[in-house]
């Protein structure tokens, strides 16, 4: 059976919408570069490279997946999810990923004691994001492939190069519908503690790397993130913060801070010295926030306190 019979007489889609429909409502499609950048920089407040946003739309026109790569706090996810959302319209569905992730995760399982009662019908059927996303026509967002199960990515490459999910309990096909229903994929290469993309993946994807913004960069990030908090905090003070992340993220050492790790040591700093009625952040402010925010593993605390040190000490 498949999908020519009507939506309101199928029961998985009905749990669907019911499910997922208010959470991941219907909008309008963006789908031009130029105004999904304006968008992106005047609501989501990210700063994204026009470049990076025409080869991901231009990848969804040909209904390829697209992989962002690169190292962790370089806004992979919250990018990929933004552009997800403005292009199909929907709210984008995010799946995590993990080694345990499998299809009865992310495409539906059956209730066991609905399951014992109605037998694997659509009556004990529990559909998942993955399924929801192609019948809301809705966007993917798979964060963290790499720590996935190779069967996993096979499982996804297929459902990707045929925009079609099969039940075989309920002998259904669920079909896309429209080109909402598009995948941006994740990876952090650095992370050893993975599974490698096979060839076969590599050849489907359309491969976008991300780095950590340069300093002109991630000061206008600093800008939109922080709005008139900005101008209360000197911007010596932020020069010296951008300095010591990325002496950071040069080092050896495990955490490399991302940009969330800037604007958050910004944004506590001038909390603390708002309660101390301080007309301006001071570097003991900042010492303060940086040491909370980027000191991550206790094996490591010394070193980075001797870098912080270092800056604003």
């Amino acid at each position: 059976m498949g999908t020519s019979k009507l939506e309101t007489e199928d029961k998985v889609v009905e749990k669907i919408k019911e499910t997922y429909g208010s959470s991941h409502e219907e909008g309008v499609p963006i789908r031009s570069p130029k105004t999904a950048h304006e968008v992106l920089k005047r609501e989501y407040k990210l700063l994204v490279d026009i470049t990076t946003i025409t080869i991901t739309f231009a990848s969804f026109l040909e209904g390829r997946p697209v992989l962002f790569e690169g190292p962790p706090g370089t806004g992979k996810t919250e990018i990929g999810e933004a552009l997800l959302t403005l292009w199909s319209g929907r709210r984008a569905f995010v799946l995590p990923c993990s080694e345990n992730y499998d299809e009865y995760r992310v495409i539906g399982d059956f209730h066991p004691l609905k399951a014992f009662k109605y037998g694997f019908n659509e009556e004990s059927f529990t559909p998942r994001p993955l399924l929801a996303a192609l019948v809301l026509d809705a966007g993917v967002l798979v964060d963290e492939i790499r720590r996935s199960s190779e069967e996993f990515q096979n499982l996804l490459l297929d459902i990707i190069d045929k925009r079609r999910i099969i039940v075989p309990e309920l002998k259904k096909v669920y079909k896309s519908r429209g080109l909402g229903f598009q995948i941006i994929f994740t990876s952090n290469p650095y992370d050893i503690a993975q599974t490698e993309l096979s060839d076969a993946f590599l050849r489907r994807v359309i491969r976008i790397g991300f780095e950590y913004p340069t300093r002109e960069e991630e000061i206008e990030i600093l800008k939109l993130r922080l709005g008139d908090t900005f101008s209360y905090i000197p911007l010596d003070l932020v020069e010296e913060l951008l300095k010591l992340v990325n002496e950071l993220r040069n080092s050896e050492l495990s955490y490399k801070p991302g940009i969330s790790d800037s604007v958050s040591t910004l944004l506590i700093a001038s909390r603390i010295a708002r309660f101390r009625n301080k007309p301006k952040v001071t570097r003991s402010e900042i010492r303060e926030a940086a040491i909370s925010i980027l000191v991550k593993n206790v094996d490591e605390r010394e070193e980075v306190l001797s870098i912080i040190d270092s800056y604003f000490g």
